[in-house]
């Protein structure tokens, strides 16, 4: 049986969620995937299995007219690879962190796909053809990647402009065991406060009209069965920052 405060089996090192008890933890490391097929979130998004190769954490796929978004790298496998070819291939991996990297050049090769990461990840890709932006880069005229540094330094979100606005958060905001958005502390966390700050700076750019779901980059098995957070705005505008920012990382 899971620890009340324990992450699904599928994710990352332990970590303190939000403002959780300090002794919040996570689960044992990620299996390999099944060759699942990817589930559709939206009519337009599907989330990929949890990827062993990033710590378990979920890759999606953006269908665009203008080319689609892979965001985060899922496992490399056979039935991913077809999945994404039948979607039409993609034209951007786009990377919300260095976590989310995985099979990267495996990908870029097969697909031709151009390369987005903050600058300040980018020298973990040494060889490959990349793209790199500071605070913001327009991908498509619905699709716009967000620096929101803290749990890495060049950790990123992607706003998406439909269904009400989407937010892919990487591992910037993650569920805790209530499903509930929240900023995730671990050992090797980059800057706290200033991911904290990040997570005040989203609530201040976005309103409720503008933000109704979080399709989070891990511990998606907290979601229970839905496909990503709803409510997004509401229960970002609910949170504590000032008891968050108090939280311990985990060990």
């Amino acid at each position: 049986m899971n620890h009340p405060f324990s992450l699904p089996s599928e994710f990352g090192p332990e970590a303190t969620l939000g403002n959780s008890k300090p002794d919040a933890r996570t689960e044992p490391p990620a299996t390999a995937t099944t060759g699942k097929q990817p589930r559709t979130v939206f009519p337009t998004i599907f989330a990929f299995p949890p990827n062993r190769d990033t710590m378990g954490g979920t890759a999606y796929l953006l269908l665009e007219p203008t080319g689609n978004i892979l965001i985060d790298c899922p496992a490399w496998d056979e039935v991913n690879r077809e999945f994404i070819e039948a979607q039409g291939g993609i034209r951007w991996l786009f990377l919300t962190h260095r976590g989310g990297m995985g099979k990267v050049k495996e990908i870029q090769q097969a697909f031709q796909c151009q390369i987005l990461v903050q600058e300040q990840e980018a020298y973990l890709l040494p060889g490959l053809e990349l793209t790199v932006f500071q605070h913001a880069f327009q991908l498509s005229p619905n699709s716009e990647a967000i620096w929101t540094c803290g749990h890495s330094p060049g950790s990123a979100c992607l706003y998406h402009r439909h269904y009400g606005g989407i937010l892919f958060t990487g591992r910037h905001l993650l569920p805790n065991a209530q499903g509930q958005p929240v900023p995730l502390r671990i050992a090797k966390t980059f800057h706290w406060p200033r991911q904290i700050q990040n997570v005040e700076n989203l609530r201040q750019r976005f309103t409720a009209a503008t933000l109704s779901a979080i399709c989070p980059g891990a511990n998606t098995g907290f979601l229970r069965g839905q496909r990503a957070i709803s409510n997004a705005y509401e229960q970002l505008a609910q949170l504590d920052l000032n008891a968050c920012l108090q939280a311990k990382p985990g060990l």
